[in-house]
């Protein structure tokens, strides 16, 4: 398997700052907050579940932090960034509602911790929080180790921007992510990985593959000069002839490569051609997914967050199952 070395500068070429600005009309409309407060990573880097004071709404609010002491007998160390909330409410004022990530990577692991439906959608600064501080995915965009990792070696400055996308109910059947091998689109991937009819047409695939291709080839081909090795995440209109960008990503291991391998990808690129188009051709794929939720690995009830704070395994044991048997004869 071939795959093209990382650099420092390779990777920080797909952070957002770095490809918005030329791809802006071809994506969501997003706003980039850099300037963030000192402690905003050790707040997010911080163990339990605190929602900073200030930035609260009617749910958040229902978050139970703790107010205990810890084992030395000090208080919890409090958080507020009164300029951030303030920013990040002037933006949802503008959007109506936003989806939050960092430089790379989104909390979309840890959508199940908002309202059921909202799909990441926030509309206070404390959903944000909330979401940055539950995902395993965000965390990795805080340290230099984990941002570049296997890299030649690492910058000498790194900042963490935070990213605030303008909301919309996304249909993720229409949603693909596409492969460039030394400037050549070599493979399509449909990218949520469940069996829809529309996808195994014969000319319904002819025309997605021709779409996107086309859109490659005026749209990011010609804007695209960071490198000769990406792929980009691709959400199809309705009528699948047109589309935008949703994200850049490394052409390298830590980016799925979804229903290829990156060693089929090479033989692709090797034997030329026209770009290949991977799809859920039946329900009993094996890639395909199950009625499993996505990311359950992450997922835990929203109050054991709350209770959990402070506490012990023993502690948090016995106090979730008083909380059951309470409910129990609640009802």
């Amino acid at each position: 398997m071939a795959l093209p070395s990382l650099s420092a500068a390779y990777i920080l070429s797909f952070q957002f700052s770095s490809w918005y600005p030329q791809f802006s009309s071809k994506t969501i409309k997003s706003t980039i907050i850099r300037q963030l407060p000192p402690d905003f990573v050790e707040y997010l880097d911080s163990d339990g579940v605190i929602i900073p004071e200030g930035s609260e709404n009617l749910f958040s609010a229902m978050i139970l932090e703790d107010d205990s002491d810890d084992e030395a007998g000090e208080p919890e160390k409090r958080y507020s960034f009164p300029d951030l909330d303030a920013e990040i409410r002037q933006c949802i004022a503008e959007y109506g509602a936003v989806f939050p990530k960092l430089n790379f990577s989104s909390p979309k692991d840890a959508s199940w911790i908002l309202p059921a439906g909202s799909s990441l959608k926030c509309t206070s600064p404390s959903d944000i929080y909330l979401l940055l501080k539950s995902s395993d995915f965000a965390n990795h965009d805080l340290s230099k180790d984990h941002v570049f990792e296997d890299c030649e070696e690492h910058p000498e400055s790194y900042d963490l921007e935070l990213v605030l996308r303008k909301w919309y109910s996304i249909d993720r059947s229409r949603e693909c992510r596409c492969f460039v091998r030394k400037n050549n689109l070599i493979g399509i991937s449909q990218r949520d990985l469940n069996y829809y009819d529309f996808w195994n047409d014969s000319m319904t695939q002819e025309k997605i593959t021709l779409a996107i291709k086309e859109f490659w080839l005026t749209e990011v081909q010609p804007k695209w000069d960071f490198s000769e090795d990406y792929t980009f995440d691709f959400l199809l209109t309705r009528d699948l002839l047109r589309g935008h960008i949703i994200d850049f990503n490394p052409y390298a291991v830590r980016t799925d490569p979804l229903l290829f391998s990156y060693e089929e990808l090479w033989d692709l690129y090797q034997s030329g051609g026209s770009p290949a188009l991977r799809v859920i051709d039946s329900r009993a794929h094996p890639a395909a997914n199950t009625n499993a939720p996505v990311h359950q690995h992450n997922m835990i009830p929203f109050e054991a967050f709350s209770m959990s704070i402070g506490r012990d395994i023993d502690e948090f044991s016995k106090v979730w199952h008083e909380e059951l048997n309470k409910s129990m004869q609640d009802e």
